[in-house]
Formats: C-alpha cells, sequence, structure tokens
C-alpha cells in the first residue's frame, strides 16, 4: 500500500486526528515522517526518538482498546514553505465516558518533502489546572 500524499498541513493533522480516534496505527503511521529524527512525547511519558520507537508508542495506546475523541481549538500556527508549526489545546474524550479530562496543550511539526506534508513531532501535555491565573512571580527561563 503506497502511502497518502498530503498536500496540506491541514490535510496531514486531520489524518493524524483521524488515525488517532480511529486507534488505526498504519493510518497514523503515514502521517508521520520516515525520518529516523522523528520526535512524539506523550502526556507524562519520556521522550520517544525514531520511527521505531514512535511507531510501538502508538501500537502500544492503541492495544489497550481506548477510544479517543479529541477536538482542537486555539491554533497558533508558525510556518513557513517548508515547516510548520501547529500549537494546539487538545479536547480529549475517552469513549463511553461521561468526564471530562482536563485538556492537553499539543504541538505538531510538520516538514514538507517529495511525499507532501509530513509529521516529524507530536508533542503533548497536559495544561495547568487553570490556565487563566496568573504566574507566580517571574517565568523562570531555561534557555
Amino acid at each position: 500500500m503506497s502511502k497518502p500524499i498530503y498536500t496540506s498541513v491541514a490535510e496531514a493533522e486531520a489524518a493524524f486526528y483521524d488515525a488517532l480516534a480511529r486507534s488505526d496505527l498504519d493510518a497514523m503511521m503515514t502521517v508521520w515522517s520516515e525520518d529516523d529524527e522523528v520526535v512524539c512525547v506523550h502526556p507524562d511519558t519520556p521522550r520517544l526518538v525514531g520511527l521505531a520507537a514512535v511507531r510501538e508508542s502508538w501500537r502500544q495506546l492503541f492495544a489497550g482498546g481506548v477510544r479517543l475523541q479529541v477536538r482542537t481549538s486555539h491554533h497558533v500556527v508558525c510556518q513557513n514553505m517548508l515547516l510548520t508549526i501547529h500549537n494546539v489545546i487538545e479536547h480529549v474524550t475517552v469513549e463511553g465516558e461521561d468526564r471530562l479530562p482536563p485538556p492537553m496543550i499539543a504541538t505538531n511539526v510538520y516538514t514538507r518533502g517529495a511525499l507532501g506534508w509530513r509529521l516529524v513531532m507530536h508533542h503533548a501535555s497536559p495544561a495547568p489546572e487553570n490556565p487563566h491565573a496568573p504566574a507566580h512571580g517571574a517565568p523562570h527561563v531555561m534557555h
């Protein structure tokens, strides 16, 4: 089976969230670049580097049988001809549960190549409990 060509970042991102909602590993991996330097950070987990590690993480997540529905909001986009960065708030619901978990903050990075747009990084982490609360003191900048 040949990989689809995503002609826009919106198309690639829609395919990513669709594969996530369907727990479809093959569809998920069509969105990812085949570069060895891909990176994925799932909430509260270590950084995964490399396509094999990324694939295995999604396989394990999908094998758990949990169906996730993700709606994104508050999009911040930075883009040029070859690179696009999306920072979004993910509102994740678990199929069959009434409880609405706190939102996630996610960054998706896409590159454009011969096969269209591909995901090279997905980083999701829990949002603060009250994202509108003022910071305590000055922020600590590490870099």
